[in-house]
Formats: structure tokens, C-alpha cells, sequence
């Protein structure tokens, strides 16, 4: 039986079904509503820093707050400048390499634009 829904946008996969008035997929927990362009929702999405300036990927910010690192000692010191920085879907929507600390993700509530 073949099923007339159109597959996951994020994962491709075939066994999507019907949840309400959205879709779901079981394989990735992905959920869309039916006719939507995938690319057209990502494109209009908009990061903000904590002054509300909008981000973009290579831009340079800077850490407005001591952030402990999960499972260290060590903390993210205030006015840490981050170049370079990579924008991804998440809670914390910011993927970066800061110095001395090595590959990091951060929330965009933190971060204000240079």
C-alpha cells in the first residue's frame, strides 16, 4: 500500500501520516503542515540578537553574559568576542568555535551583533 502523503522534508523518509491538521514523521519527529514550503519557512525565519539586530552566518558578535559550560568548570567570560559564527534550527541557535574553548552552541538571547 502506497501512501498518498508526500515524505518527510527533513529526512525524506516515506512514513509520514496525518497528525490533526499537520503532518508528522515518525523517524525524525519532524512536523509540517501539508502544501508548505520548506524552503520558503526557513528563508523567513529571522535570528535576533538580545538588541534585536538581525544575524547572518560569518557574522562577528559578542557574549553579553558569563556562560557556565555544561559539564565543566570553565565559563564563557563576558565580552568574549565570537567571529564567524554559523546559524542553525535549535534552541540554541548559534554554532561557533570560540578561542581557548573549542566548538560551542549558544542561544542568540546571549549575544549581541559587533
Amino acid at each position: 500500500m502506497t501512501s498518498a502523503l508526500p515524505p518527510c522534508p527533513a529526512c525524506a523518509s516515506v512514513y509520514a501520516y496525518e497528525d490533526g491538521a499537520q503532518l508528522a514523521c515518525p523517524e525524525c519527529g519532524h512536523e509540517w503542515t501539508p502544501g508548505q514550503d520548506a524552503e520558503a519557512a526557513e528563508e523567513t525565519k529571522v535570528v535576533r540578537d538580545a538588541n534585536g539586530n538581525a544575524l547572518a552566518d560569518g557574522d562577528s558578535v559578542t557574549v553579553i553574559k558569563d556562560l557556565k559550560i555544561k559539564g565543566s568548570s570553565s565559563v564563557v567570560k563576558i565580552g568574549t568576542k565570537v567571529r564567524n559564527i554559523r546559524l542553525v534550527d535549535g534552541d540554541h541557535d548559534i554554532d561557533c568555535k570560540i578561542d581557548g574553548i573549542g566548538p560551542m552552541k549558544l542561544k542568540s538571547a546571549f549575544v549581541r551583533k559587533d
